[in-house]
């Protein structure tokens, strides 16, 4: 009967052990980003400059999957959002949320006239701008804003709407260029 009495108590410890464990860790799961430029980290994996298996980077943090199976988060810059596009001729794929090591856009490394203004009218690119060696134009706008964009190339052109508030999408490959 003792041993019965026991067993509870040390049970109730040791999950309380573990969750008060696993709390710690989810608040501890974001790299220390003092001495990282984490832009220029996007772009070093966007390039191909830096290799992951993964990295993928949502509304609001960059998640690398490494060669070696660590996975590293990083938070993104607050007033900024990040957003990469992909127009194409012939081939696109679905994405809402980019990894910057495994998606492939069709236009590699050619350049495009870019215009993205807000629903107010204020313009905040307008640009030739070249696609990286993934056929991606990577972007960083403000947050919490409405855009229209359009892309032109070779006299052919794709327009979309989209938003910059949390959760959004990060990739968009829905622009066929007409």
């Amino acid at each position: 009967m003792k041993k019965n009495k026991l067993i509870i108590p040390i049970f109730i410890t040791i999950v309380f052990a573990v969750t008060v464990f696993l709390l710690i860790n989810q608040n501890n799961r974001y790299e220390k980003t003092d001495s990282i430029d984490v832009k220029q980290l996007v772009q070093d994996y966007s390039s191909g400059k830096k290799s992951a298996a993964a990295a993928s980077i949502s509304s609001d943090t960059l998640t690398v999957s490494t060669l070696e199976n660590k996975e590293l988060n990083y938070h993104l810059p607050k007033d900024e959002f990040f957003v990469s596009v992909a127009p194409y001729l012939i081939d696109t794929h679905p994405c809402a949320i980019h990894n910057l090591a495994g998606c492939r856009g069709e236009l590699a490394n050619k350049e495009f006239a870019v215009y993205i203004e807000d629903r107010d009218g204020n313009v905040y690119v307008d640009e030739r701008l070249k696609s990286q060696p993934n056929g991606f134009i990577d972007l960083w706008l403000p947050r919490n804003k409405d855009y229209q964009l359009t892309i032109t190339y070779n006299g052919k052109t794709a327009k979309t709407d989209f938003t910059t508030f949390k959760d959004d999408n990060t990739c968009i490959t829905t622009l066929p260029l007409t």
